[in-house]
């Protein structure tokens, strides 16, 4: 079956036309306008002379020009290559250059950062050339970066069957699907996966409406939950702790029905106190690039478990193996293994490091399996360190110096080591109008901590770098 990702739109468009599709400040888009427009960006991609196949940058943020430039790019049988907006110009040009890219699409104030290619605006896209026919639903429809935008970029290979799939997965759970009654709240970026297919694919396959906005900004994104009846609330962890210093809170979310995390470990802490203040569950999600992202999800479920991050999703296998890829036994942790057909196609240009023979995809993340199936995170396999040829997760450590005396945030590595190979090194973040004394948290964590896993450095830091996601960038840590 020929299955372009954006014929999605045009059923939906089919079944809800005169539904509200997009809210962007004072704008608004109904499901049939929003067709007509992506049809006319795709129009104007052939028209310039882009064939199937040629690569598209996309450096627009969260706006109507960026769902538009994104299905027109697939719809005209393009390749989409969403970026994170705050790439410096040597970034843009190795991603570029990487990627092959024959034109890209910006917004006026980022235009400037592309150099050596073509950057057109999304609005000057538009033409009345004959659209390619079907194509193959293995083409390939997005490239997502993962890494090493400035070192070795590494782009994820999804194609339109991966991304159909992944929604198509969304749309069968139980009753806390979503559904052409909902109103969604879009200001999780949609240059990456979470934002890219399981906010934005997912309201396009169910007809729900999608409130846009380009960054999260507490008191702006509580009055857009209440002006227009959020139902459905997909935020990285940094943003519930942000929401949680509004005296309003409760009230502002009256509307909202599901509360959903994902892109970046959510602390269980964390999670109890905006429950408490909101009366809302947050449910959490895992997931990767390379999976268009859904892995699993505690949607769906009678009694979701603290700290699990749920179930497979539909038609998403998972099975804990050791290093020789077999089953472990009981809920020892080993490496997460999953299978389905929302995996991508491998590494770009030449499919590297994709799924196996078998179709199992080897994730780099530790977790376990408990007897009812719920699966906990450990940490990355990557991110592993081996002391004097023990093993240290650095999510043990970290949890650990959380909360030693006047600490609110940690992060660990490991650095080199004449003695033992690699050691533990920590950074952390005291508490507002607190101060932490290094030798007070040692020796809070040497009294719960092996030995081998102990830090034999502790740098008090005013912040550690994250990503748009939340998740702590510990390779910017390393280069310090």
């Amino acid at each position: 079956m020929n299955v372009n990702f954006a014929d999605i739109l045009r059923d939906t468009a089919q079944r809800h036309g005169e539904r509200l599709a997009l809210v962007d400040g004072d704008r608004r888009l109904t499901w049939s306008e929003l067709d007509q427009a992506v049809d006319r960006t795709a129009r104007g991609l052939a028209a310039a002379g882009l064939v199937p196949g040629y690569r598209v940058l996309l450096l627009v943020a969260n706006s109507i020009e960026f769902v538009t430039s994104y299905l027109g790019v697939l719809r005209a049988g393009l390749v989409a290559v969403p970026l994170n907006t705050g790439l410096t110009k040597p970034e843009l040009a190795t991603v570029a250059a990487h990627s092959g890219a024959r034109l890209a699409i910006a917004d006026a104030v980022l235009a400037d950062r592309i150099e050596g290619l073509r950057a057109v605006a999304p609005d000057e896209l538009h033409g009345d050339v004959p659209l390619p026919p079907p194509i193959d639903p293995e083409s390939l429809a997005v490239l997502l970066y993962t890494s090493g935008t400035s070192g070795d970029p590494r782009a994820a290979m999804l194609t339109h069957r991966a991304l159909a799939a992944n929604v198509r997965n969304l749309t069968e759970l139980g009753e806390d699907r979503m559904g052409p009654d909902d109103v969604v709240l879009g200001v999780l970026p949609m240059f990456h996966a979470f934002g890219l297919n399981a906010v934005l694919g997912w309201a396009v396959a169910t007809g729900a409406a999608l409130i846009v906005e380009r960054r999260f900004d507490p008191e702006q994104t509580l009055e857009l939950i209440r002006r227009y009846g959020v139902t459905r609330l997909p935020l990285a962890p940094p943003a519930l702790h942000a929401l949680l210093s509004r005296p309003d809170l409760r009230a502002a979310l009256k509307t909202v029905k599901v509360v959903l995390t994902g892109a970046s470990t959510l602390d269980r802490g964390l999670a109890d106190r905006f429950e408490q203040a909101t009366g809302l569950y947050v449910h959490q999600g895992y997931g990767l690039t390379e999976a268009s992202p859904g892995v699993t999800t505690t949607l769906g479920e009678a009694a979701p478990k603290p700290g699990s991050v749920g179930r497979p999703l539909p038609n998403v296998e998972l099975r804990i193996a050791d290093e020789r890829g077999e089953d472990v036994e009981g809920d020892d942790p080993g490496e997460i293994l999953i299978r389905g057909g929302n995996l991508f196609s491998g590494y770009w240009p030449d499919g590297a490091d994709g799924p196996d023979a078998d179709g199992w995809y080897r994730t780099g993340d530790v977790g376990f399996l408990d007897a009812d199936g719920d699966l906990f995170l450990v940490d990355r396999l990557r991110e592993l360190i081996i002391v004097s040829g023990f093993n240290v997760f650095p999510s043990e450590v970290e949890d650990v110096l959380v909360a030693a005396p006047g600490v609110r945030e940690a992060a660990v590595i490991g650095v080199p080591s004449e003695e033992t190979g690699e050691a533990v090194k920590a950074f952390v973040v005291p508490l507002p109008d607190a101060s932490v004394d290094v030798r007070e948290v040692r020796a809070y964590a040497e009294g719960r901590l092996a030995r081998f896993k102990s830090p034999v450095d502790i740098e008090v830091v005013d912040h550690l770098p994250h990503s748009v996601t939340g998740k702590v960038a510990k390779g910017r840590l390393r280069e310090r």
